[in-house]
This record gives structure tokens, sequence and C-alpha cells, in this order.
């Protein structure tokens, strides 16, 4: 007869198996889960409660400012106090930051900044490796979510001008090359784009600014995309003013980022996805919105995400389950990733039946 610890591990397997069939993936308890919601919220609600509200200078003595930083203000309303939230770290403390809210408009951003003529110190060595490998099938999925979610918008490009700003090793562009766009590319990331100019979509890929750029300068562009890429600005507004000054006059921008209002960021805090060592500004729909409305744009359409898994049905959830998800993120667009398009034109939406 099996001892005390065999007979634990045999209980240990059974439960786990069960776990597996009956309960969703981990990352999805905070949307599936009864109440998970509730106490998520609960815990973010008494964070925002006890963090008191103070000078960003005096922030900036209390925390310090390394060599590439510079204490800032909301870059939405200008207010120069923060709250500070939290110090996310990477594993083994290999980088850690401070993540403030605006207590003028709820803005979640980085606080010391990155200065901005030193953003590309974050993409130095081999960040265009890191593009590729599994990463890129997960993104190239996500991509073609993304797109379809927003039909007919992407479903042809006939010869359409596209700009990918912050295109990486070209994953994006070599889709959008499929559709018939005729694909550009800008990335802070030498190493990036070389690789993107190795394939047929990328071959019109650049470091640097658009404005650096003749044939990217002089606007016209049908579209222009964000892959995870407002997250990394230093200067959101600026650079959304000048990719709007890009557009044709029907033109869209296309903008994927991580969710400000994610449930996951409320559960997790410090230990959440959504902080990476190289993310500055954290949108949620009402930022994002505010931020595209002061750039300049006529119509902003903001779309809630449901996971790349339960969108694409590789993710396996007991119906109960996935209604729970779908209810409890469209109850004020609590997923983690964002997904909306702004357009040039007010008549936008109308113009693609969306």
């Amino acid at each position: 007869m099996p001892g005390f610890r065999e007979q634990g591990a045999v209980v240990r397997r059974l439960a786990h198996r069960a776990g597996r069939r009956y309960l969703p993936p981990r990352h999805l308890w905070p949307y599936a889960l009864p109440a998970a919601a509730r106490l998520s919220e609960l815990r973010w609600r008494l964070l925002l409660r006890r963090r008191p509200v103070i000078a960003v200078e005096a922030h900036a003595e209390r925390v310090g400012v390394g060599e590439i930083e510079e204490p800032i203000r909301c870059d939405l309303c200008g207010e120069r106090r923060v709250q500070p939230l939290l110090t996310p770290r990477g594993k083994r403390k290999s980088w850690s930051y401070h993540v403030v809210r605006c207590p003028g408009c709820g803005f979640l951003y980085r606080n010391p900044g990155i200065r901005p003529e030193r953003l590309g110190d974050l993409y130095a060595g081999s960040y265009g490796k890191f593009l590729t490998g599994a990463y890129a099938r997960d993104r190239r999925r996500r991509y073609e979510l993304v797109l379809d979610a927003f039909a007919p918008v992407f479903d042809a490009g006939a010869g359409r001008r596209l700009l990918d700003y912050g295109c990486g090793a070209g994953l994006f562009l070599e889709l959008a090359h499929k559709r018939g766009f005729d694909g550009y590319g800008v990335d802070l990331s030498p190493d990036s784009v070389a690789r993107a100019r190795q394939t047929p979509g990328g071959r019109k890929t650049f470091v640097g600014s658009p404005r650096d750029v003749p044939e990217i300068a002089a606007g016209g562009f049908d579209v222009v995309t964000l892959w995870s890429v407002m997250a990394h600005l230093a200067e959101p507004l600026a650079d959304l003013r000048m990719l709007r000054g890009l557009l044709a006059p029907d033109g869209v921008v296309l903008l994927l980022t991580v969710n400000a209002n994610s449930l996951l960021l409320k559960a997790e805090g410090e230990q959440w996805g959504g902080f990476t060592p190289n993310h500055l500004k954290f949108y949620a729909p009402a930022t994002l919105t505010r931020a595209l409305d002061l750039a300049g744009f006529a119509d902003v359409a903001v779309q809630p995400t449901y996971s790349d898994g339960v969108e694409a049905g590789t993710v396996r959830l007991r119906p109960r389950h996935e209604r729970r998800l779908r209810a409890t993120i469209d109850d004020g667009n609590r997923g983690n990733m964002l997904r909306a398009l702004a357009f040039a034109s007010p008549d936008g939406r109308r113009r693609w039946g969306l």
C-alpha cells in the first residue's frame, strides 16, 4: 500500500488534472472566475486610496534620477504632481523603474522618464533577434486577429500606402505586403531594420524618424500602424501629431497597446506582463482617446480584446467561463490589450461601415 507521500503525489496530480479540465487558464482567472473581477478592482481602489500625491520634484528626489532619465510631467494634462504606485522589476533586479498615476487625468506612466534623445539606448544590441522566433509566430497571429476585427478597413491593400511606425524586424510589413499594401517602415533599432530589409515587405524600412526619409516625410499615407508602440513613446503627443500630418485626408491610424485598465494589472500589480524594461506609458481607453483627440484626430474607435487565444479559438474555455470573460471585459473595456482606430476624417467610421 503506498505511503502518505505517494498518496499525496497522486492527489496533487488528480487535482491538477481536474483544474486543467474544469478551470480556465490561470492568466484568465480575473476575467472568467466568479467574483475575481470584483476582488481585482477592490485591490486597485485600495492601492489608489493609500498612495499619496506629491510634487514630481519630490518624487524624483525620493527615488533618484538615472543617467538617461529626467523628471517629467503628465503628457496629457500637464499636471506636475504624481501619485507613486508601483515599482516593476526584472528578474534578478536586471531593471526597474517607477510607475506613477496623474492625479489630474488618471494617466499611468514611468517617472522619472527617459530623455527623448536617449530613447535609442533602450534598443541597442540584438533587439531585432528578440523580435523573431516564437515571439514572431505569436505576433503574426495577433496582427491577423486585429486586422480582421476592424474589417473591412484592412481586407485589401490594393496599392494603398502604409507606414508601420516602429516596424521592428518587419513582421507586420510582410503581412501588409501579402494584402497588397505599399509598405514603408521606420524603427529606432538598426539591428531590427537590417532584418526587415531582408524580406520583400520590408525593403522600404529605415532607421530613425519619418521626417528624415523624404519619401515618408512627403506623407499621403492611407494607413499608419503602431503595433505595441504607444507604450514606447517618450513624447506621445508630438509623435501622434507628426503621424496625423502624414495621413491622407481620409487616412486612418491603427494602434495596439497594453491596457492600463486591465484586470490583470489590477490583480498582479508590479508583476503585470505589461511592465517591460522599455515601456514608458500605459494607456487606458479614456487616456488613449484623450491623447488621440489632443493630437488632432477627428474620430476614434476603441475596441475590447478578449486575449489572442480566446479570439483564435486555441484556448478552450467552458461556455460559462467564456461568457463571463467576454461580459467582464466589455464592462469598461478591461482586457489586457487595447486596439483602436483613429481617423483623419470625422466620417471615417461611417465610410468603412464601423
